[in-house]
């Protein structure tokens, strides 16, 4: 293949890795937050020290029991007193995709490069805590993420971050599936959410 034509090839596979496609984003949260969502409220980012993909708003992937089961968890916590569900259509736009390997690879070479600028900085970084495997509270990758995102924004600014998680218990002995395996989206750009609407059920 020519220079020309690989140059060509190269342009518009990278204009097919824009991630210009929607998909249905389920958010959980309180029953009172839901209806003033639904109402037209924006949604409010996270930015909790712990949250897995960095600061965003968050959503379940296709995954509305996930996102009920998230708030169930929550009011178990007394974070929110009757759990709801809202429904969100996501332009995924510039997303930052960790289940791609273009993404994961560029943090591998990254992340040396933040363990040795804290290093020379004498902070000490953050570490993922929490029962085992799952370490739920993932300080050290939020920070990281956050970090190299804020890093490469005078280059390139995502949209929004999507990962795959495996959760939760095994559904039988040896089994390689999880119980609670989702894939979570954090939308950093509220125009991307393109709309609401209530789940049936």
């Amino acid at each position: 293949m020519g220079g020309p034509l690989r140059r060509r090839c190269a342009k518009a596979w990278t204009q097919l890795m824009r991630y210009d496609r929607q998909i249905l984003a389920y958010h959980g949260c309180d029953v009172q937050t839901a209806q003033r969502l639904l109402d037209g409220e924006p949604f409010l980012p996270s930015e909790n020290d712990y949250d897995w993909l960095g600061r965003g708003v968050y959503f379940w992937e296709y995954g509305p029991d996930r996102a009920y089961r998230f708030a169930m968890e929550q009011r178990a916590r007394g974070k929110l007193n009757k759990p709801a569900v809202v429904g969100a259509i996501v332009q995924l736009g510039k997303c930052f995709d960790l289940l791609d390997t273009r993404f994961t690879s560029d943090l591998v070479a990254a992340a040396g490069r933040w363990e040795a600028m804290a290093i020379a900085a004498g902070i000490a970084l953050p570490r993922n805590a929490g029962p085992a495997p799952d370490l739920k509270l993932r300080r050290r990758d939020c920070a990281f993420l956050n970090w190299y995102l804020d890093d490469v924004a005078a280059k390139t600014t995502y949209d929004t971050v999507r990962g795959a998680f495996v959760e939760g218990d095994r559904i039988h002995e040896g089994s390689g599936i999880f119980r609670e395996t989702h894939i979570q989206v954090a939308v950093r750009s509220s125009s991307c959410i393109l709309g609401v609407f209530r789940p049936q059920g």
